[in-house]
């Protein structure tokens, strides 16, 4: 097998722009789903729609084997304002399909349906659902798919994910055995001082001072507490403090993420946080607490069931094409819930240079639709794989 020679390809491109001109964010992805529904039931498949709120399922079966696999694209938006002057640039001001799931969805759709109108001919036995989630952007539309039945209404044997990858030539992709994808849980610290007068502040409890003091102390944690041959981030991402020029101001906030591969190291950097910040509220007797907040867990692919994409994948890109030399991504993908409950494997298929801003969550990215036929032909390849007939 090799790239799919896709007819219906100029209705794919058109698909995914529309998509694209009208992006919806979490769990509002209505126009969206409506799409998804409809193509699917042009296919000949069956759909279940409204999971999760707004989450589209496309069933195909062939013979009478019971086993069966999931195949997943996501679907929203990002609240960022576009800044391409394509003609299929968002139509929504500070909407924008700026993570390439337009092109996630449209690759998804062109598999089902070649698969249907192809599937006298496509050697497979047994059932392969089509999942359409939901609010992958930090709203973790997987776990409240999985919540909300889908394993219990769709049995599977294995679940399986991709994303396009900037910065990965078109025409490769990346597989990698374990983790893949970071696990993410922000934080939020709150320095109560007292306020002062800021040409007085020896009669205050400077909260920024303190503050400052923890966005210095908390870089420690990586270097000084984590396994060299581990990895973790610690990131400050908000500081807020006072609203006048001459005042010290009673209290300030910063929020943040950390990141890691394993709960271990998860656990470890939550204590050196909890650490820190006992020790700056020691030392400037301020009042410090911190509450973490778990978003995705890590996402870890299954050895058998990423030695078994690699086959497919290698059908069609070749050899030398197919990459396991990738470093994970210290990203996080609320695919992750779903590989927690199933085996699989979430793939990164290469959408070309990341230049001049083609990198993802970029005003100026875009889904790169000349690989939309290889995005289809992988996944017509996994289910030959996956469900290959036992002669």
């Amino acid at each position: 097998m090799s790239v799919l020679h896709l007819p219906f390809l100029t209705e794919l491109v058109a698909i995914r722009h529309d998509i694209h001109a009208h992006p919806e964010l979490a769990f509002k992805e209505t126009r969206t789903a409506d799409i998804v529904a409809r193509e699917l039931t042009r296919y000949g498949l069956e759909v279940h729609s409204g999971i999760a709120g707004t989450g589209v399922v496309g069933v195909l079966r062939k013979g009478s084997g019971r086993r069966s696999i999931g195949l997943r694209a996501d679907m929203d938006a990002l609240p960022v304002l576009e800044k391409n002057e394509t003609p299929y640039r968002s139509r929504i001001p500070g909407h924008m399909h700026a993570c390439g799931h337009d092109g996630h969805t449209t690759m998804l759709l062109g598999a089902a349906r070649y698969l249907a109108e192809n599937i006298e001919r496509i050697d497979f036995d047994g059932v392969v659902n089509f999942i359409f989630q939901p609010a992958e952007e930090s709203e973790a539309g997987a776990l409240v798919m999985v919540e909300d039945g889908l394993f219990e209404k769709f049995p599977m044997d294995a679940v399986f994910g991709m994303h396009n990858w900037p910065g990965v030539p078109a025409g490769e992709m990346v597989l990698l055995p374990g983790p893949v994808m970071a696990g993410t849980c922000a934080f939020e610290i709150k320095v109560r001082g007292h306020g002062s007068h800021a040409a007085m502040p020896h009669e205050g409890i400077d909260s920024i001072l303190a503050g400052a003091q923890l966005v210095q102390s908390l870089q420690s944690i990586v270097s000084r507490n984590v396994h060299p041959c581990s990895s973790a981030v610690v990131s400050i991402t908000q500081f807020h403090a006072g609203e006048a020029w001459n005042v010290l101001p009673d209290e300030a906030i910063l929020r943040g993420t950390l990141r890691s591969f394993t709960p271990q190291v998860q656990a470890d950097v939550e204590a050196a946080v909890e650490r820190v910040v006992a020790g700056v509220a020691a030392t400037f007797g301020a009042q410090i607490s911190v509450t973490f907040d778990l978003r995705y867990p890590p996402t870890i692919n299954s050895v058998a069931e990423t030695a078994l994409c690699h086959r497919a994948a290698v059908a069609v890109l070749g050899e030398t094409a197919v990459r396991n030399d990738e470093m994970p991504s210290m990203g996080a993908e609320d695919f992750a819930y779903m590989l927690r409950e199933k085996p699989g494997c979430y793939a990164w298929l290469g959408n070309g240079p990341g230049v001049a801003g083609c990198t993802l969550h970029n005003p100026h990215y875009d889904f790169n639709d000349a690989i939309l036929p290889l995005g289809v032909s992988y996944w017509i390849s996994l289910v030959k794989t996956a469900l290959a007939v036992d002669h």
